[in-house]
């Protein structure tokens, strides 16, 4: 049986997904052998960032990520309920991978979720009996009472498996001994007594500033601070839901992308390869700055929860006339998954999963028409792009409900094969060479793939951007970060019980 440890966080965003990760990195490179062979675990998680696993379903990006830190593959047991947002009020339930069903909030958490933990259960049980440590992530914070009722996310789970837990708050927020007492304060004796210790997240300035805080805090509480973590400048890793913004001098930039932020955009880690390059001048358009908005060198439509919605909030926005415009005045535009989808002719969806109406009208730029289906397609794969005669690798995954037809003889730019080796093709490129679209996430990851479409899109001297050694890079950043910052000796301790 595998030890086991949770981190739980005073907020949203207060980083826990990040210290799994690090701490997921630190024990895989051996830190405590008997500890190396680790997992990451998250027993609910709420995000439209997803990515397929080997075993053929989806789970939250951040576990796929925390899965490369302890140098696993992902796998649907790393985060059995995942929730998927297609409105303010709905989403799709993930269950072990595949979709369940699509339930509104009442749905969910008055039916569903009284039964949820017995596949939580399940997929860490799995756990336990493979690897030596599991690290389990929670989700937002264990001090919402509004949700502790058969909460399986927090202390819920941590109490049904007997675990201990650690707690971080983002100083970076302020209040933070607020946030670390305030949600002692709200847990039960039991809950309490689980708490073996805090992390301080996101300091930057005079770390003795911080000490006389620091003793306050355990002497009230009596619970260890393990360490305090600094601000990372910069840091490059996958987000697990938020959008990051631009991150370079724009004046510096040769070349614009554009992307368009749709209110249930999905998988937008797709474009990390573009922002993060120091000769792009890389922007999302959202309805707050459209109206003063270029639509640059290159504009991306991207996947969507729900593509009826965003198509109808797309044109609301006006930004039908905007994509209209670039291509007339000679602009590239990329469409991936719902992308895909909103620039062809129709989406037939008779079974009414995104829109009650069944037919929704495309843009009608490409001859393509989509029908989705209740089955939804997940799979890795990896093949050829094929642009302007020249040949790169690429590798992905796909994850989508819509089959699509394409209405015309095309030349296929993607030549792919999926695990079990079927080969299939992918995607469309406009007659004019103007538009391309593909529903393979992940197209700009690697290197010479990325090139080879930025050079289509018209970018000279492209530089090359490796995607994944840079997440190396950045993941034993944080393995360096955690073993110079915590009390790695007692959070051993911890995980063992002998502390």
């Amino acid at each position: 049986m595998a030890y086991t440890l949770m981190v739980q966080g005073t907020t949203s965003d207060a980083g826990k997904s990040t210290l799994v990760a690090a701490l997921g990195r630190a024990f895989a490179q051996g830190i405590e052998p008997q500890l190396s062979y680790v997992a990451p675990f998250k027993p609910q998680n709420m995000a439209l960032n997803s990515a397929v696993t080997t075993d053929g379903g989806e789970i939250g990006r951040a576990q796929a990520l925390q899965a490369y830190a302890c140098g696993v593959e992902p796998h649907t047991d790393f985060n059995p309920i995942l929730l998927k947002p297609s409105s303010d009020t709905r989403a799709q339930i993930i269950v072990q991978g595949h979709a369940l069903s699509e339930m509104d909030a009442a749905q969910y958490f008055n039916g569903y979720k009284v039964n949820a933990m017995i596949p939580v259960l399940d997929s860490f049980s799995r756990l336990q009996q493979q690897y030596q440590l599991v690290l389990v992530e929670g989700a937002g914070s264990p001090a919402e009472i509004n949700l502790r009722e058969n909460d399986i996310a927090n202390m819920g789970f941590a109490e049904a498996v007997d675990c201990p837990v650690i707690i971080i708050a983002d100083i970076d927020k302020g209040g933070v001994f607020a946030h670390l007492v305030g949600t002692l304060a709200l847990l039960s004796e039991s809950e309490q007594a689980r708490v073996k210790g805090f992390v301080i997240n996101r300091f930057r300035g005079d770390i003795s500033l911080l000490q006389s805080g620091i003793d306050w805090l355990e002497n009230y509480t009596n619970k260890p601070v393990l360490g305090v973590l600094p601000y990372l400048m910069d840091l490059k890793i996958d987000a697990e839901d938020a959008i990051v913004e631009q991150q370079v001098n724009a004046s510096q930039a040769k070349f614009k992308v554009r992307v368009l932020t749709l209110p249930r955009i999905s998988n937008h880690t797709d474009f990390d390869p573009l922002r993060q390059r120091c000769d792009i001048d890389f922007a999302y358009i959202n309805a707050a700055n459209s109206h003063y908005q270029d639509s640059g060198d290159l504009l991306i439509i991207p996947g969507s929860k729900n593509v009826a919605a965003d198509l109808a909030f797309l044109r609301a926005q006006g930004w039908d006339k905007l994509i209209e415009r670039h291509l007339r005045y000679g602009g590239k535009l990329i469409g991936i998954c719902g992308g895909l989808q909103m620039l062809g002719q129709s989406i037939y969806d008779p079974l009414q999963i995104e829109s009650s109406d069944g037919l929704t009208q495309g843009l009608g730029l490409l001859p393509i028409t989509t029908e989705l289906t209740t089955s939804k397609r997940l799979t890795q794969v990896q093949g050829q792009l094929c642009l302007n005669g020249q040949l790169a690798d690429v590798k992905g995954y796909e994850i989508h409900c819509g089959i699509s037809q394409f209405n015309a003889d095309i030349v296929a730019p993607l030549t792919l094969q999926q695990i079990d080796n079927q080969k299939f093709t992918d995607g469309m490129l406009s007659d004019d060479n103007q538009i391309f679209v593909s529903y393979l996430h992940g197209i700009f990851d690697q290197p010479q793939a990325c090139q080879l479409m930025l050079a289509w899109a018209g970018l000279e001297q492209v530089e090359a951007l490796d995607i994944d050694a840079q997440r190396e890079t950045e993941l034993n950043r944080l393995a360096t970060m955690v073993n110079q910052h915590l009390d790695m000796d007692k959070l051993i301790n911890i995980i063992k019980g002998t502390s």
